[in-house]
This record gives C-alpha cells, sequence and structure tokens, in this order.
C-alpha cells in the first residue's frame, strides 16, 4: 500500500506495470514514467494504461495496432482518457498550452491542435503510484497549475475509474475529456457477432463512415466482419443532457463477453469509432475547475 517498487529484472523485462487481482478480474496497468513508460506521446493521460483485463472466462483489453512507438500518438491500449488542450489557441508561437495527464507541452507553428501529432513537452510535473492488492492510484502534480488523481479499483465484477482534478493555479481550467475505450471482447474481430447498445437511438450528427456498419434503433450492429484497413465511425447525436444517457453496453453475441460502461455527468459529445480489431464508444464529459477548487467525476465499467 505504500509507493510502488520494482526489482531491476522487472524494469529490464519491460516498462514499469503492475498487476492488481481481486480474484474475480485481474487487470495488468503501465505506470506513467518519462524515461522509460510504455506511453510518452501527447494525445492521452499517462495514468492507468490497461494492457489488459480479464475475468475467468472472457480478456476485454490488449493491443489492438500493429506499430508500436512510445511516442507515437496512439500507442496505447485499454479505457484511456484524452483531454482537450487548454490554452493552444491564445499561445504564441513558442508559447506553451496544457493537456491534463501530460502535462505542458510546446506550441509549434500551426494555427491548430492536431491531436495526432506528438509535441514537445516542456513539463510533465511529479508522477507518484500508490497501490493495493486490487487498486493503483496515480497523482500528477503540476506545480502553480494542478493536481491530477485517478485511482483504478476492481470491485467484484467491475473496475472502477475515479478521477479528481484539483485548480492550484490562478486561472480556471476548463476542458473535455473522454474514454477512448479501445475493447478488445475475447480478441474477436469486429463483425456481426458485435452489437453496441445506447439507452437512446444514436443518429449520425454528420456523415457516417463505413458501410459494414449500421445504426439500428439503439444499437449500432454491423452487416459484415470488417476487413483489414476498414473503419466504421462517426460522431452521434440523439443522447439527452441527463446523466442516465451515459450508460453503454459492447457484447460479443458469439463469446458471451460483454462490458457495461457508465459515467456519472452528461454526454457533452459523442464519437464512435471501430476497425477490425476493436470497438470505442466515446464519450466526452466536461471537466472544470476554478482556482483553488476541486473537480470529480467517475466511470464505472461492470464485465460478464
Amino acid at each position: 500500500m505504500g509507493l510502488l517498487l520494482f526489482s531491476a529484472a522487472a524494469l529490464a523485462a519491460g516498462p514499469p506495470q503492475v498487476e492488481i487481482s481481486n480474484g474475480a478480474l485481474r487487470a495488468r496497468l503501465y505506470l506513467p514514467d518519462a524515461e522509460t513508460g510504455y506511453y510518452r506521446a501527447t494525445r492521452f493521460d499517462w495514468s492507468g494504461v490497461i494492457a489488459s483485463l480479464d475475468s475467468q472466462k472472457h480478456s476485454y483489453f490488449g493491443q489492438w495496432f500493429d506499430r508500436y512507438d512510445p511516442k507515437l500518438h496512439d500507442s496505447i491500449t485499454g479505457p484511456v482518457e484524452s483531454f482537450q488542450a487548454i490554452g493552444y489557441e491564445t499561445a504564441p508561437e513558442g508559447g506553451r498550452f496544457l493537456r491534463i495527464g501530460v502535462g505542458w507541452l510546446a506550441k509549434p507553428k500551426e494555427a491548430r491542435v492536431n491531436d495526432f501529432r506528438t509535441y514537445e513537452i516542456l513539463d510533465s510535473g511529479k508522477w507518484s503510484v500508490r497501490s493495493g492488492p486490487d487498486w493503483v492510484e496515480f497523482t500528477q502534480e503540476l506545480p502553480g497549475t494542478y493536481i491530477y488523481r485517478k485511482t483504478v479499483r476492481l470491485v467484484k465484477n467491475q473496475m472502477v475509474l475515479d478521477h479528481s482534478l484539483k485548480n492550484t493555479g490562478a486561472a480556471a481550467l476548463d476542458t473535455q475529456v473522454f474514454n477512448h475505450d479501445f475493447y478488445m471482447l475475447d480478441a474477436q474481430p469486429t463483425g456481426p457477432d458485435l452489437v453496441v447498445r445506447f439507452p437512446f437511438e444514436p443518429q449520425p450528427e454528420s456523415a457516417w463512415h463505413g458501410p459494414q456498419g449500421e445504426l439500428r434503433g439503439n444499437e449500432i450492429v454491423y452487416r459484415e466482419e470488417l476487413p483489414k484497413g476498414a473503419t466504421v465511425s462517426g460522431w452521434l447525436k440523439g443522447f439527452s443532457d441527463k446523466v442516465a444517457d451515459y450508460d453503454f453496453t459492447v457484447e460479443n453475441r458469439k463469446t458471451g463477453a460483454r462490458v457495461r460502461q457508465v459515467g456519472d455527468r452528461p454526454i457533452a459529445r459523442l464519437n464512435f469509432w471501430s476497425i477490425r480489431t476493436t470497438v470505442c464508444p466515446e464519450a466526452y464529459v466536461r471537466v472544470h475547475a476554478e482556482p483553488g477548487k476541486e473537480d470529480r467525476w467517475r466511470i464505472t465499467y461492470t464485465f460478464e
């Protein structure tokens, strides 16, 4: 229950990581480290990167991509979160902007932020990690800016992600954050066995990409198995401002693996993205903390 310690042999075997279990679920998580961490790019929050999560019957996450590079924007696994950049538009060229869970980043010449670019990190603050048998707590302290904390906890057949953001600076912190999820139920290819369900009827907000996927009532279904290189995706509408709409289920009807994802605040935006190896309902929520104040939010995953 103190700071995590790793042997030289464990470090030599790969990036810093830890395993937790409560008997029903077992998870392996990568730990943030600017020198040896599994993920060192700037799109996603460095905390709580889940390499794998398994029950006694099913697996839910894994490596969905072919090419790995620790500084590539999407070389990451599991339900990982990305905060929208703060202050990019108003920063001068060569100035700095903020991405929570990463730190202060250098602004290049481009006028608009590019989520698929890895930026120079000016200050990633101080990361610390504590753990117990079935939980891990990550804390990032960025002096004069914020204290961000994320706890991953296994409770029966659930994984609970608790977040807090305390503003230690002089300006308000206002952003949106989404969880990319990267579901890989039993490592099966995306196709007719897979279904994604919502408590509302999703409709395309703009273009819907991918003829293999279909919005049918309150579900997203697939007419055929996605070949490598194919994408089914689009921004969605149809949700309300009620918290109850943040309630998704992803199921593989062939293997019986199912996960339900529930948030504790309303959806601000909703994107859906899927390829042959992974399916990702991406719900954005607003995070806001005035100077000296703290914001808290939670996502709960139930695995069957």
